[in-house]
This record gives C-alpha cells, sequence and structure tokens, in this order.
C-alpha cells in the first residue's frame, strides 16, 4: 500500500509501510510533525536580540519565520529539529538552547 504523509498517524504499525518508508507524494513537511523528535529545542530571548537576522537564513528546516514587519518571530517548533545552528551564529547570545521537556 502507498501512504500519503496525511495518512501517516501513529496508529499505522510498521507491517503496513511502504518499503523503505516511502512516502508517494510531493511537498510533505507542512503535514508531517518533522521536529517532534527533538531533544533540544531553541529559545528567543527578545530582551537580547538585535534583529539582526543572522538566525533566519542559516535555519535549515525555515523554523524562524519573517513577519509582516521584517522582523523574525518566535521559533516554529513544528519544524524545528533542534540543531543548534542559530544559537551558535547569533552574536548577541539571544536564543539559548534547552533541553526540550515534551
Amino acid at each position: 500500500m502507498s501512504w500519503k504523509a496525511s495518512e501517516m498517524t501513529p496508529d499505522v504499525k510498521w507491517q503496513d509501510l511502504t518499503p523503505g518508508c516511502a512516502i508517494f507524494e510531493g511537498g510533505t513537511s507542512a503535514a508531517v510533525q518533522t521536529g517532534d523528535w527533538r531533544t533540544m529545542k531553541p529559545v528567543l530571548h527578545a530582551d537580547k536580540c538585535k534583529q539582526c537576522l543572522l538566525c533566519v537564513p542559516v535555519c535549515p528546516d525555515l523554523s524562524i519565520p519573517m513577519q509582516a514587519d521584517g522582523k523574525r518571530g518566535d521559533f516554529d517548533y513544528f519544524f524545528c529539529k533542534g540543531c543548534g545552528i542559530c544559537a551558535n551564529v547569533c552574536p548577541f547570545g539571544a536564543i539559548e538552547m534547552v533541553k526540550d521537556e515534551k
């Protein structure tokens, strides 16, 4: 059976998956919470943030949204994997990596 990402729920048994867990549709990340397995997460300290936006282009998952006013928004944890690249590039210490308590 071929699965669509929107059909993949915790109720799907591994025996029912396609070989290699192939999902036969494009653009699946909007339907799949890819940040669910992270162990660390970034936290923004708005009082330290200078809106330099150095963190935005380095995020591999586009988890730092831009607002209409040209400023960065808070993290989109739906997609964030907790890689910490954003915290490493922030020259002001405005992003702290903390243990993700689920």
